[in-house]
């Protein structure tokens, strides 16, 4: 019988989505599923952009260019102006979903068997991308006991090689909601400029900060330009997670022109979708300013209820709409199945991603999960009020 690839073998399940059987199967025996377990918000999608694909007159829907938009990318480079970002429309790729632009950015600047170093927990499909590209990623642990800060440079020092060619942070990161500061930013751009590799951030939550603090663009720091690449989206933004498009940025032009080959590989992005997001970047600030209102009463209240449940350790998000909760469980695996499969208060039951799956490091993770606070206050409420019942009854 033909068989499949190494390395199909070896792309990793999503932590994220690979429970979901077991949500299915629960709700076709009628227990209501309370989803923690993904990012997608209940925010209502700009109505500017819904109103640009519903009132639009074109009677061809014609492959844009490879690129996106001109149009759409000159209004990119204006609301990066407005972020204190300084780029063109020719430092921008537009791709489908930010997922798409670290395809692009893996792809433009690594070979087989070539390695990345990224602070773990890490967005779980950073593992499938370098999978898929033959690339290695090289953890390094950041811990809960210090709310998930940058790990000490010295740290990287140690893990970089001739084969190295990127560090990769996200900013404000999934899952932890860490926000790194400028000096934890300019401490990166040394140790890159000092060793002539890359430094990738992934952005797409950069509105999202809370206590007063603000996000710092790698873009921002003088001196990074050439070494400095951005991966953005919609998706999160503008709770247009299905829309599918978002960036890559770097001001490094044979960089641009590598990744734009990979583009014209896939045609070009998708027309109605581009549509969407333009129209989006005229949203007012108010939109926005009422949804980081909204998110950080709801961590606020996620944490203070989880905080009630002993045993149980917190991070505390600085941004986006994750944290990570470490529970008085040895396998999280094993106890998110357990909810969805033998648990329910009422006809509830709550669906979590085990952390297990948000770090490269073998062994890390068992005990953490990972919750999105992307539901109303109520449904986070009662979800952990259910979370705290099952702590109680499960045996492991």
């Amino acid at each position: 019988m033909p068989s499949v690839s190494e390395k199909g073998r070896l792309m990793p399940q999503s932590p994220i989505r690979k429970l979901v059987p077991f949500a299915e199967e629960a709700k076709k025996r009628g227990v209501n599923v309370i989803h923690l377990n993904i990012g997608q918000p209940d925010i209502k999608t700009p109505q500017v952009a819904l109103d640009a694909v519903k009132n639009n007159n074109l009677e061809i829907v014609e492959y844009s260019r490879t690129e996106g938009s001109e149009e759409y990318r000159q209004k990119l480079a204006g609301y990066y102006a407005k972020n204190d970002i300084s780029v063109t429309a020719q430092d921008i790729i537009v791709t489908t979903g930010g997922s798409e632009a670290l395809s692009f950015t893996i792809g433009s600047i690594t070979d087989f068997g070539d390695e990345i170093i990224v602070p773990e927990p890490f967005y779980a499909n950073y593992n499938g991308f370098a999978t898929a590209a033959g690339v290695n990623v090289v953890p390094i642990v950041s811990s809960i006991e210090n709310n998930f800060a940058l790990p000490p440079i010295s740290e990287f020092e140690k893990l970089i090689t001739d084969r190295t060619k990127a560090i990769l942070i996200c900013n404000p990161g999934n899952p932890t909601g860490y926000l790194y500061t400028p000096e934890e930013i300019g401490q990166l751009a040394e140790i890159v400029k000092k060793h002539d590799i890359f430094l990738i951030s992934d952005e797409v939550y950069r509105e999202f900060t809370y206590d007063g603090r603000k996000h710092y663009s790698i873009l921002q720091e003088n001196g990074l330009e050439q070494n400095a690449i951005i991966v953005d989206s919609v998706s999160k933004r503008y709770s247009m997670c299905g829309a599918r498009i978002g960036c890559m940025v770097s001001k490094n032009k044979e960089v641009v022109r590598t990744a734009i080959k990979f583009a014209q590989a896939r045609l070009s992005p998708p027309t109605f979708a581009q549509i969407a997001s333009e129209a989006a970047l005229d949203t007012p600030q108010s939109y926005f300013e009422e949804v980081k209102e909204e998110y950080l009463g709801r961590r606020d209240l996620l944490i203070a209820e989880l905080s009630k449940i002993d045993g149980v350790k917190i991070g505390r998000p600085q941004g986006a709409f994750y944290c990570i909760a470490e529970l008085p469980v040895s396998d999280t695996d094993h106890f998110a199945q357990w909810l969805l499969s033998d648990f329910n208060v009422d006809g509830e039951t709550v669906m979590v991603a085990p952390a297990a799956g948000f770090y490269a490091s073998e062994g890390y993770g068992k005990n953490q999960v990972r919750i999105a606070y992307v539901l109303e206050k109520e449904s986070l409420k009662r979800a952990v009020s259910i979370l705290k019942q099952a702590l109680n009854s499960y045996k492991g």
